[in-house]
């Protein structure tokens, strides 16, 4: 039998507070990005890493750890994205077997539009809702819970 003990009250609001606000606010910020951008949260997750970089460009393994992301996902999604124009995938020229992903002036075009709604949003649902001394606990706090989480490989 496990010597865990259940969560006091003070824990028990805290996690329930973390897996009642992740879905609700996630979905909250995909459905604004739909109406005013056309974009997914997915195309957003993948557009900002890509016009952050350098001439926008990727190595797609790169860009799948960046968002956490498994490598048959960010390949499904850049197939997708492909369609839609948004990046291009190219021979990564390293390593044969790599590809690298390009932002295309189609999509830093719908990224650079997209982004002020959706800062702004932000502002409204998460950060409007804490003080700054608040901030200035959970950024660090939650930089802690990523850095012990294991990584995909387990």
């Amino acid at each position: 039998m496990s010597d865990e003990r259940w969560l006091d009250k003070r824990e028990a609001l805290a996690w329930r507070g973390m897996i009642g606000v992740l879905p609700r606010l996630t979905a909250v910020l995909e459905r604004q990005l739909v109406q005013d951008a056309g974009l997914s949260a997915a195309e957003y997750t993948l557009l900002v890493p890509l016009s952050e970089a350098p001439d926008g460009v990727l190595r797609a393994r790169d860009l799948g750890r960046t968002v956490s992301w498994e490598r048959s996902r960010i390949s499904h999604q850049v197939i997708r994205m492909e369609k839609r124009g948004l990046v291009v995938r190219e021979e990564c020229g390293e390593d044969a077997r790599g590809s690298m992903v390009r932002l295309t002036d189609t999509g830093r075009t719908a990224i650079v539009a997209a982004a002020p709604a959706h800062v702004a949003a932000v502002r409204r649902y998460f950060i409007g809702a804490l003080t700054d001394a608040e901030l200035d606990v959970i950024g660090p706090a939650l930089a802690r819970v990523l850095d012990r989480l294991p990584d995909d490989d387990g």
